[in-house]
């Protein structure tokens, strides 16, 4: 039985895997909205993570509410929906996914790339030194389609688009 791919669509993965730059992207090619999860961040969070203080699960919580209640509010509006967001932990996805169903895209990286990116990276206010706690904190999403994040990025949204007709094209009604 194929998943069919429904929005909303959460662009998931580490710092420095693409996720705000794909999902614009992605989201212009669906004619959809995008939101970019740390735009959502309350200042607490964002000063921790200026400092490289690693977020606890309590910080992460309210934040995730709020992108739930993000969702819901624009799925009941009819809005196709991209939203880039972390979303590390399975805990974490199905607090972003709570009353609603959800389509997962994981940008895959490996530490060393997303280092490489996070240290070129200007204006954010995350601190490269957390990269390393978020790796420990990752669990790779099963029910993710996983695209391979060190590729171009016109090559990694081909692979999602071809994911995404893959998935729909093998829907049974």
């Amino acid at each position: 039985m194929s998943m069919r791919i429904k929005f909303p669509i959460v662009i998931m993965g580490v710092a420095g895997s693409g996720k705000t730059t794909i999902g614009k992207k992605l989201a212009e090619k669906l004619h959809a909205v995008f939101y970019d999860g740390d735009d959502f961040h309350p200042e607490g969070n964002i000063e921790k993570m200026k400092q490289g203080i690693p977020l606890s699960d309590e910080d992460r919580s309210a934040w995730l509410n709020n992108l739930n209640e993000l969702l819901q509010r624009e799925s009941k509006k009819q809005k196709n929906i991209v939203l880039a967001c972390s979303a590390l932990k399975s805990s974490y996805r199905q607090a972003l996914s709570r009353d609603l169903g959800i389509s997962l895209i994981y940008l895959k990286l490996d530490v060393d790339t997303a280092m490489k990116r996070l240290k070129v990276r200007k204006n954010h206010f995350f601190n490269a030194s957390l990269i390393e706690s978020q790796f420990q904190i990752l669990d790779e999403a099963e029910e993710a389609i996983t695209i391979d994040a060190k590729d171009p990025v016109s090559l990694v949204l081909e692979k999602i688009s071809r994911e995404i007709s893959h998935k729909k094209s093998g829907e049974k009604n």
